[in-house]
C-alpha cells in the first residue's frame, strides 16, 4: 500500500499533517494528479476557524488546486501523463432539478472538494477527466491558483447581467473584491469601489475602479448617489460580507437594480421589503462557479485576464500551520498564499 503525505483539519483550530493511503484509479476517478500548488482561500480559513456553517470534520482542505498528471486510466480520452492542470471544485449529481437547469453548482446533492469531500492539500488526487482543464504555458503553477478565484467572480459577473451601461458598486476590497474588480472592468468603466482602507482603495483606482468610497469615513449610500448623478448603483456586489452589507448595498442600489450576495455566513439582519419591492431590485445569490474555468483559461490565454503578481507567499505543505498563522496575524503584505509540493 503506497502512502502519501496530506494536511487535514481535525476539528476548528486543530490542523496536522497525516499520512494517507494514495489514491487509486478507476473507471470514475480516471485521473491521477500529483498537486504542485495549492492556495488557501479564506473559506480554508473560515473551516480552520469554525466558522464554516457547511464543512465537515475531519477534512482534507484545499480546493484552488492545480497539478501534473501522473496516470490516467484506459478509459480517458484527453489528458496524457504530464499534462498540467487545474482541477474543478465542483461535484455535482447531474439528475436534481438545478442540474438539469444546467446550473450544478447549486445541485441538490453538491460536494465541494475541500468542504463536503476531501480537497487538494495532499500529495495526489483521483479525479474524473471532465474534471480537469489543460493549463496553457503562459501561466505558472503558483500563478494559476488564482483562475479558481477567477471564476468565482465571473460567475458572479454572470449572474449579475452586467453590461457596459452598468454603474457597479462593489463592496470590500478584500481577495474576493479584487478579483470581482479585476472581471468587472472587462465588461463596463463605470465603477465604485468601497471599503475600510486608504491603501486598499488606492489599489482599487490602480486596478480599474473609477470611484472610491472609505466608508469608514464617508457615507455609502450619499457617495454613491454622488457618482452615479442621483440614480444610485445598477448593480451592487457584496464582496464583503459584513453584518450591515446586505442593508446598506439594498439602500446604495438604484431602480431597477440587481444586487449580488455571495457570502456563506449566517449573520442576521433585519430587511424592510419596501427596500426591495419600492425600486423593484433583483436580489441574487452567486455560489461557487458554474463551467466558468473555460471561459476564465481562455482569457489567460488572450492576455485580457492577467494573475501574475496575486501570489504573496508562498510555504511547503510541511509548513501549513505556518501559513494559516501568517494569514492570522493579518499583515498588510499578505495577498495570496500559496502551498507548493
Amino acid at each position: 500500500m503506497s502512502m502519501m503525505n496530506a494536511v487535514q483539519v481535525i476539528r476548528p483550530k486543530a490542523i496536522r499533517q497525516i499520512q494517507t493511503e494514495k489514491p487509486a484509479l478507476d473507471s470514475h476517478n480516471n485521473i491521477l494528479v500529483k498537486m504542485t500548488a495549492a492556495g488557501i482561500c479564506g473559506s480554508d480559513g473560515t473551516i480552520y476557524h469554525g466558522t464554516n456553517a457547511i464543512v465537515t470534520y475531519p477534512r482534507i482542505i484545499g480546493h484552488e488546486m492545480v497539478g501534473i498528471v501522473e496516470k490516467a486510466a484506459e478509459n480517458a480520452e484527453r489528458l496524457k501523463p504530464g499534462d498540467r492542470v487545474i482541477i474543478n471544485q465542483v461535484v455535482s449529481c447531474g439528475r436534481c432539478y438545478a442540474c438539469r437547469k444546467g446550473r450544478g453548482n447549486v445541485c441538490d446533492h453538491l460536494k465541494v472538494r475541500g468542504v463536503h469531500i476531501d480537497g487538494g492539500f495532499r500529495e495526489y488526487i483521483a479525479v474524473p477527466e471532465s474534471d480537469c482543464y489543460l493549463l496553457p504555458d503562459c501561466i505558472t503553477d503558483q500563478d494559476a491558483v488564482m483562475i479558481e478565484p477567477a471564476t468565482i467572480a465571473i460567475q458572479a459577473c454572470t449572474r449579475a447581467q452586467l453590461a457596459s451601461d452598468d454603474m457597479v458598486l462593489i463592496l470590500g476590497y478584500g481577495a474576493l473584491g479584487s478579483s470581482v474588480l479585476r472581471i468587472a472592468r472587462l465588461l463596463c468603466r463605470h465603477i465604485i469601489v468601497a471599503c475600510r482602507t486608504d491603501e486598499k482603495l488606492e489599489n482599487a483606482r490602480k486596478n480599474g475602479a473609477q470611484y472610491t468610497i472609505n466608508v469608514k469615513k464617508e457615507d455609502l449610500t450619499e457617495k454613491v448617489l454622488a457618482y452615479t448623478e442621483g440614480h444610485g448603483s445598477t448593480v451592487s456586489i457584496d464582496a464583503a460580507n459584513s453584518e450591515d452589507s446586505l442593508p446598506a448595498l439594498l439602500k446604495a442600489t438604484g431602480n431597477a437594480g440587481r444586487v449580488m450576495v455571495m457570502g456563506l455566513t449566517s449573520n442576521h439582519f433585519q430587511i424592510s421589503p419596501s427596500l426591495i419591492t419600492a425600486k423593484e431590485l433583483d436580489v441574487r445569490g452567486s455560489r461557487l462557479q458554474n463551467h466558468m474555468f473555460e471561459k476564465a483559461i481562455q482569457m489567460v490565454q488572450e492576455g485580457t485576464l492577467d494573475l501574475k503578481g496575486s501570489v504573496s507567499h508562498t510555504f511547503p505543505l510541511s509548513k501549513v500551520q505556518e501559513a494559516f498563522d501568517l494569514i492570522d496575524s493579518r499583515d498588510p503584505s499578505v495577498r495570496k498564499v500559496v502551498l507548493t509540493f
